[in-house]
């Protein structure tokens, strides 16, 4: 028997399964079947002993708590200073432009510490309020609708001079989205040298904050509306000349260059869109409307103050395309050899797009050289495919550059007449109007 079991167990599986154990021989027939018996099932068992006490110590493990940044505490004496100038403080209000108006100034910002939850994706670098010293409230710059929403100041972040767009404690949930998305969109876009620089967003604590680098010169409109005055004594005077025209368009040109490529349609080229550098750089801004075409349906009747400056098919309806922006760029053009006057002054508003249907153009300007007036007129054909592309364009400004006159500094006799401005460039019936 044992000398037939050891011949059977030496065997290979193969033949292992024809083996036949002699008739009442137990211990032959358990060994037999050993492996399919007791191995298997006892290895089956031992495994599902294992996945079910990983799967318990994994349920049971503490879960990881959120970090959360947080202000720095101030001291009991700072605060109470802080406290005495915040009752203190005046409420101005105004423009920076037009005379007449105070500016704000000296506003403290408080600093509240309270969870504000969101789901916009975090796409820029989270800041906290304990970076931001010497916040004052900013004076205003050009615009048609006063936002209730939030405000301006100008504070120093990391030894460089910084603008806070704050957003009002007092805004909705929806408030709170469409800022941190706005934001989101912004960075969204990516660095570009003629954009201005996204440094941060405060989205953890509320005031809500974008950070965004200052520009000394802030808008470009109300920049050329000081150059119409005579400010040689001025410790920075303001000097447009042709060749400074051509150079700050083409920086102006290599950012909508840049948008495009991003799928990204500004929509709201202008002069109170662009934002001015101590070195008289130009970077584009007023990103707005852009962010709203991605997120809200197109209506009629929107963004009425910028009709003016809007290309023909935008005017009747029709499909936004990037050759739209060429459009608005040559009317910026305009703006900047005029030192700020509106384009078809004469013009009302009802009946622009009646008067650019028989093939009107801009009147060339008395500051404006054939070179650059020829620009203009390529950038304002009636048909978008016949308009200068955006590489066309900025070839055509870098050759105009190098041939420019960079001497004679453009005048224009007398300061702007704000409420006249408002009429021309088509805001007769906007009654709630500000710079902000």
């Amino acid at each position: 028997m044992f000398s037939n079991l050891e011949n059977g167990l030496g065997m290979s599986s193969n033949s292992t399964a024809n083996f036949q154990c002699a008739q009442n021989d137990h211990l032959c027939t358990v060994l037999l079947h050993m492996q399919a018996v007791i191995i298997v099932p006892t290895l089956l068992l031992l495994g599902t002993v294992i996945t079910l006490l990983t799967l318990f110590l994994l349920r049971c493990e503490p879960k990881h708590k959120r970090t959360q940044i947080t202000a720095p505490k101030r001291s009991h004496s700072s605060l109470n200073r802080a406290n005495q100038r915040h009752s203190h403080r005046h409420h101005l209000q105004g423009v920076d432009a037009p005379p007449g108006i105070n500016p704000l100034e000296h506003e403290e910002l408080p600093m509240s510490v309270q969870e504000v939850q969101h789901a916009v994706p975090q796409m820029y670098t989270e800041r906290h309020h304990g970076v931001f010293n010497q916040v004052t409230a900013l004076p205003a710059s050009f615009s048609l609708k006063p936002n209730d929403t939030s405000s301006l100041h100008r504070a120093s972040m990391d030894n460089r001079n910084v603008i806070l767009r704050v957003l009002k404690e007092t805004a909705n949930s929806s408030e709170k989205q469409h800022f941190l998305g706005f934001a989101s969109f912004v960075s969204g876009l990516g660095p570009h040298p003629s954009l201005p620089e996204l440094l941060g967003v405060v989205s953890v604590q509320p005031p809500l904050m974008m950070v965004v680098e200052e520009l000394q010169h802030r808008d470009l409109l109300g920049y050329l509306w000081r150059c119409r005055q005579d400010n040689s004594g001025l410790e920075s005077p303001c000097e447009m000349t042709e060749k400074r025209i051509f150079t700050m368009a083409g920086q102006v040109a290599s950012a909508l260059e840049y948008l495009h490529s991003q799928n990204c349609i500004h929509g709201n080229v202008g002069a109170r869109s662009v934002l001015v550098g101590g070195d008289l750089t130009a970077k584009l801004w007023g990103l707005g409307p852009a962010y709203r075409r991605r997120t809200q349906p197109v209506t009629q009747g929107q963004d009425m103050e910028m009709r003016k400056w809007q290309a023909p098919e935008v005017l009747s309806i029709r499909a936004v395309s990037q050759s739209s922006d060429v459009w608005s760029f040559g009317l910026l053009l305009y703006e900047m050899v005029t030192l700020g006057d509106p384009p078809f002054a004469q013009i009302e508003v009802n009946e622009l797009l009646q008067y650019l249907q028989r093939e009107k153009h801009l009147k060339r300007p008395a500051t404006c050289s054939k070179p650059l007036y020829s620009i203009i007129k390529a950038c304002s054909n009636w048909r978008p495919e016949q308009r200068l592309s955006m590489s066309e364009l900025i070839r055509t400004l870098q050759a105009g550059e190098k041939s420019a006159n960079g001497r004679t500094v453009l005048r224009v006799p007398g300061p702007m007449d704000f409420e006249k401005y408002l009429k021309e460039a088509g805001y007769e019936e906007a009654n709630d109007y500000a710079v902000l």
